[in-house]
């Protein structure tokens, strides 16, 4: 799942891949605003096929707090 996740952060967000690691905070050190973040949230809803509640997603703070959220709660 990281892969696929880091993947999509370097296609979707132009992120360079080596700043993503599972302990990279998508704000302080990858860089998302807030805006970005929505977009990534309906991109994650569309291909993990999840429903992710805005109280959810307002708490993710690093690549690794999407991942559990996606893993946890894929169809």
């Amino acid at each position: 799942m990281f892969e696929e996740f880091k993947a999509l952060l370097v296609e979707q967000m132009n992120i360079d891949e080596a700043d993503i690691t599972p302990e990279a905070e998508l704000v302080a050190d990858l860089g998302i605003n807030s805006l970005e973040l929505a977009d990534l949230v309906f991109t994650c809803e569309s291909k993990y096929n999840v429903e992710i509640d805005e109280d959810d997603y307002r708490k993710f703070v690093t690549v690794g707090d999407v991942i559990a959220y996606l893993e946890a709660h894929q169809a």
